[in-house]
C-alpha cells in the first residue's frame, strides 16, 4: 500500500510536470519548420493576417508578371550575371531552401513555402546585416517572432519578442534591407554600384526617423501596417488575449497592384486609395502666423504672366515617390480656362497608354527618377543605370516652423504670358502610374511579358491634390486661392 502511493503520487507529480513544459518555451512545437513555412499553417489561427497577405504585393512578389519578365530579360542582357540578385528579394525562401538559382527563375515550380515574402521569412529573422539587398538571416528554427510582449505560449511554435518586430520601437532595419536596393558593380559595371531604391536612406533623414520622442518617432510599421481601431486577439486560440491595437493590417499598400487574377484585388485597391489621397497635396505654405493657407495654385503677373501650383507630401516618411523611382510616372496636370470655357493653357494632360514623357511638354511638372546608361541613352530596366537625375518631392526633415527646412516642397511656374488676366478657371490634379509603358513594350517586344498586361496597369487620381482655382475665389492681392478650402473642387 505504500509503495501504491507512492507511486501514485510520483506520477501526479510527473503528469503535471510534463503538462508544464508542454506549455513551455522547451516543449516540442506541433508544427515542423517545414510545416511553419507554409503560409497555410498559419492560417489556421491567424485568419484574418493571412487574408490579407494573401491579396498583398509580399504574397504577389514572385508571381508578378512585370517582375518574371524583368529577370528572364535582365539575366540575358547581363549574360546572367543577375543570378539571384532579384529572387532574393522577390522569393526570398525559394533562395533560402536552395530551390533557385535566379537564373531560371519560375515561379510555377515553387512550393506556397517559397513563394513571395511568406510570413515565416519575416517571423523568424534573427539578425538584420545589412541596409540593402536583402541582408536579413533567418534562424530556421520553430520560434515566430513578433512585435507583441507577453505572446501567449501556444502548442503550434515558440512565440518571442523581438524589438525588430516592433514598429513602436525599432528602427526599420527589417523593412528598409529588402527596400533599399544598390545595384552592384558586378552587374552593372558601375564602380560602387548605383542605388536604385532609396526609401531607408530617405526615412532615416526625416524627423520620424530622428526624433526619438513617443509620438513622433514612426517606422515603416507605422504607416504600412495600420493598427486595429478596436481592441483585437493577435491569434484565433483559446486563452489569446484582447489587445488595445493588437492586431497589425498586413496589407502594405504602396502603390503597386496585382495585373494578373489574385485574391483581395479590390481591398488592395482600396487600401492604396485609402493611403495614397491624403498623402501628398497642392497647398500653399502655412502662414508664419498661423490660420489657414492660401491655396496652392496662384496667378500672377511675374515674367509676364504666369500660373504656379505648389506640391507638398503630407506626412510621408519618404520621398514621393518612392521606392522604383524610375519606373514610378507621377505628374501634375494643369488646364486653363477662359470665361467662354476655352481652354487657353494646358500642361500634363497624358493620353491613356501614353508615358508622359512622351509628350514632349515643355512645362511637364513630373516626379520620378530620370535614368540613364554609361553612355547617355535613356535606362529603361535598372541593370543599365549608370546615373540617376532624381525628380522627387523631398522628405521632411524637421516639423520644426521656423527651420527653413520645414518647406520641403515644390512649386513648378507656368508661363502663360499676357493671359493673366483672361484665366476664369484653372483644374489641377496630380496623376500616378506605378510602371511605365516604354518598359513594358521593350519586355513585351522581347517576348518576355505578354502584351495584355499593358492594358491592366492603372492611372491613379490622388483625391488630395484636385484642386479648382477660379476668379472669384483668389486673394486679389496674391492672386492665389483665397484660403485652402476655396482651392477645393
Amino acid at each position: 500500500m505504500r509503495f501504491a502511493m507512492k507511486y501514485l503520487m510520483w506520477m501526479h507529480v510527473m503528469i503535471i510536470a510534463c503538462t508544464l513544459a508542454a506549455c513551455g518555451d522547451d516543449a516540442a512545437p506541433k508544427y515542423t519548420v517545414e510545416q511553419l513555412q507554409d503560409p497555410a499553417t498559419c492560417m489556421e489561427c491567424h485568419p484574418k493576417h493571412y487574408q490579407q497577405w494573401s491579396g498583398s504585393m509580399h504574397a504577389y512578389a514572385s508571381e508578378d508578371p512585370v517582375f518574371v519578365a524583368m529577370n528572364r530579360r535582365g539575366q540575358r542582357d547581363t549574360n546572367n550575371k543577375l543570378g539571384d540578385f532579384c529572387v532574393k528579394c522577390h522569393a526570398p525562401m525559394a533562395v533560402q531552401l536552395g530551390l533557385t538559382n535566379g537564373i531560371d527563375f519560375d515561379p510555377a515550380a515553387l512550393p506556397p513555402s517559397a513563394k513571395g515574402i511568406t510570413c515565416y521569412f519575416c517571423h523568424n529573422v534573427k539578425e538584420v546585416t545589412s541596409t540593402h539587398d536583402n541582408g536579413l538571416v533567418l534562424a530556421m528554427d520553430q520560434t515566430m517572432r513578433g512585435g507583441l510582449e507577453g505572446a501567449l505560449d501556444n502548442p503550434a511554435h515558440h512565440s518571442k519578442y523581438d524589438v525588430l518586430m516592433d514598429s513602436d520601437r525599432n528602427e526599420s532595419e527589417m523593412c528598409g534591407s529588402c527596400h533599399d536596393i544598390v545595384v552592384p558593380e558586378a552587374i552593372n559595371g558601375v564602380p560602387g554600384g548605383v542605388a536604385v531604391e532609396r526609401t531607408f536612406a530617405e526615412w532615416q533623414t526625416t524627423f520620424f526617423a530622428t526624433d526619438k520622442r513617443p509620438g513622433i518617432h514612426l517606422t515603416c510599421g507605422g504607416c504600412h501596417m495600420q493598427t486595429s481601431a478596436v481592441p483585437e486577439v493577435v491569434a484565433d486560440f483559446e486563452g489569446v488575449e484582447v489587445r488595445p491595437f493588437g492586431f497589425h493590417e498586413h496589407m502594405w499598400p504602396g502603390i503597386d497592384q496585382a495585373l494578373t487574377p489574385f485574391p483581395e484585388i479590390d481591398a488592395q485597391a482600396a487600401a492604396i486609395k485609402r493611403d495614397l489621397d491624403p498623402s501628398i497635396s497642392i497647398i500653399g505654405p502655412n502662414p508664419a502666423g498661423g490660420g489657414s493657407p492660401e491655396g496652392g495654385i496662384c496667378v500672377t503677373p511675374e515674367n509676364g504672366g504666369q500660373i504656379t501650383v505648389r506640391l507638398d507630401s503630407v506626412n510621408v516618411g519618404h520621398a514621393f515617390p518612392s521606392g522604383a523611382a524610375q519606373d514610378r510616372r507621377v505628374w501634375v496636370e494643369v488646364i486653363a480656362y477662359d470665361a467662354t470655357n476655352a481652354i487657353i493653357f494646358q500642361s500634363g494632360v497624358v493620353p491613356d497608354g501614353k508615358d508622359p514623357e512622351d509628350l514632349n511638354d515643355p512645362n511637364l511638372f513630373g516626379l520620378w527618377d530620370r535614368t540613364t546608361k554609361t553612355g547617355g541613352a535613356v535606362a529603361h530596366f535598372f541593370w543599365e543605370i549608370g546615373t540617376i537625375d532624381s525628380q522627387l518631392l523631398r522628405p521632411p526633415v524637421t516639423n520644426d516652423p521656423t527651420d527653413p527646412r520645414a518647406d520641403h516642397s515644390t512649386t513648378k511656374q507656368y508661363p502663360i504670358v499676357g493671359l493673366q488676366n483672361t484665366v476664369e478657371r484653372i483644374t489641377a490634379r496630380v496623376r500616378m502610374r506605378a510602371l511605365p509603358f516604354a518598359a513594358l513594350d521593350e519586355l513585351i517586344a522581347s517576348g518576355d511579358l505578354a502584351p495584355e498586361i499593358r492594358e491592366r496597369v492603372p492611372t491613379l487620381d490622388i483625391l488630395g491634390t484636385q484642386r479648382v482655382w477660379t476668379r472669384a475665389n483668389r486673394n486679389p492681392a496674391t492672386g492665389c486661392c483665397n484660403k485652402f478650402d476655396g482651392c477645393r473642387p
